[in-house]
């Protein structure tokens, strides 16, 4: 992928496919380093799975034959000198706290980095494709934190607005510029 905010898109929506309520985007990034975590609350993935989805053969879908989530983030970060690594548990092990977590860290100064991208676009995505969830974005860099948490705007808008709803989506993409802009 030319961006790794497409690799974070396309973990984030296996979070979604997992039954996840809560997701959790949390990218800490200095000059040198980036980390990037995705955390969700969904059904988890037993050891087997956990060993088996870095394999690019390896997949649940039935559309076709391969997943190329996992290994092509987990190539971006090795060509960099980083790593990914996976820690889930199924909501069978534990009913009450489970879920997959997968953090992948990049050397930012390595010739081989991909850029992180726009991911204004990749949150707005995530919450128009799946209103209901909710989603905490938080961005940590030198110039400043860039955060949200779609909970908060559910209290603020009440049940009858959905965050899908064109005029709250276009309003999560200004907040957001607004935050990126004055942290610069």
């Amino acid at each position: 992928m030319k961006e790794l905010s497409l690799n974070v898109l396309d973990i984030t929506k296996n979070s979604v496919k997992a039954g996840a309520t809560l997701i959790e985007i949390l990218l800490s990034e200095t000059d040198e380093r980036l980390t990037i975590v995705i955390k969700d609350n969904g059904c988890g993935m037993t050891e087997e799975v956990v060993e088996q989805v870095s394999n690019p053969f390896y997949t649940t879908r039935t559309t076709r034959k391969v997943g190329m989530g996992i290994p092509l983030l987990t190539l971006a970060a090795e060509q960099t000198g980083g790593h990914v690594a996976i820690v889930s548990v199924t909501a069978a092990e534990s009913p009450e706290n489970h879920g997959t977590t997968v953090t992948a860290t990049f050397d930012k100064t390595h010739l081989d980095f991909t850029p992180l991208g726009d991911m204004i676009p990749t949150v707005t995505t995530l919450i128009q494709g799946s209103p209901d969830i909710d989603f905490v974005f938080r961005h940590e860099r030198p110039q400043g934190t860039v955060e949200l948490e779609t909970a908060a705007l559910r209290e603020v808008l009440g049940a009858e607005v959905s965050l899908g709803a064109f005029e709250v989506l276009q309003w999560i993409e200004e907040y957001l510029q607004e935050q990126y802009a004055s942290s610069v």
